[in-house]
């Protein structure tokens, strides 16, 4: 995961921040939600590709963040932390919403990383022979495939092949074993590649 410094390495006025935070200054939680709220969204958008759910799920997430910020104790960056918020509030929304293949085409606005075709969940859009299909094309199928994931094996696979986290990472955001990471994983990735079969057998 490209997570922001470490406690030892964060910068000073970020630490500043949070403890002005924790003190009741709207104005320094305004400053760290303005440093993280295109990645927080971008994440979010990834989730339930809408940008107006997305808008809404971060801000219903800031306004949990403020109201916890006092729980905060620095053994992990900011970032790390609000995430953790983001992630579940994310999650619990898709429970209730119950959302499932409602999507839209990847928006490289987000800054959506192209998935490794070595993870073995999906493939580049140009590991393709001869352009059989266009880039858009391939986003369009890879995001219908995972829009059909449950949303506990959605938020798994977009943390391990877009925000990069490693499995202990996966595993303190979302509360549970590695154990459960990997299996969730496993069987996530199996469904795509199923959902994505005539893509691979492409390549």
């Amino acid at each position: 995961m490209q997570t922001e410094a470490t406690p030892a390495q964060a910068d000073v006025s970020e630490l500043d921040l949070v403890k002005r935070c924790q003190a009741g200054d709207t104005e320094a939680f305004n400053e760290l939600v303005t440093r993280y709220r295109t990645r927080i969204f971008g994440m979010i958008y990834n989730m339930v590709h809408s940008e107006q759910d997305a808008w809404d799920l971060a801000q219903d997430s800031f306004v949990k963040a403020w109201k916890s910020i006092k729980r905060f104790r620095g053994h992990s960056s900011f970032y790390t932390w609000i995430y953790r918020i983001v992630m579940n509030v994310t999650i619990d929304w898709l429970r209730k919403k119950q959302v499932k293949g409602e999507c839209g085409e990847f928006d490289d606005a987000i800054q959506l990383k192209e998935i490794d075709p070595a993870s073995k969940t999906v493939p580049k859009a140009d590991a393709l022979p001869y352009e059989t299909m266009k880039r858009s094309e391939i986003r369009a199928r890879i995001e219908n495939a995972i829009a059909q994931l449950s949303p506990e094996h959605r938020a798994v696979i977009l943390m391990k092949e877009i925000e990069e986290m490693q499995y202990h990472e996966i595993a303190e955001t979302l509360r549970c074993s590695i154990g459960t990471v990997m299996s969730r994983l496993f069987y996530a990735r199996k469904k795509l590649q199923n959902l994505l079969k005539d893509v691979y057998e492409n390549i």
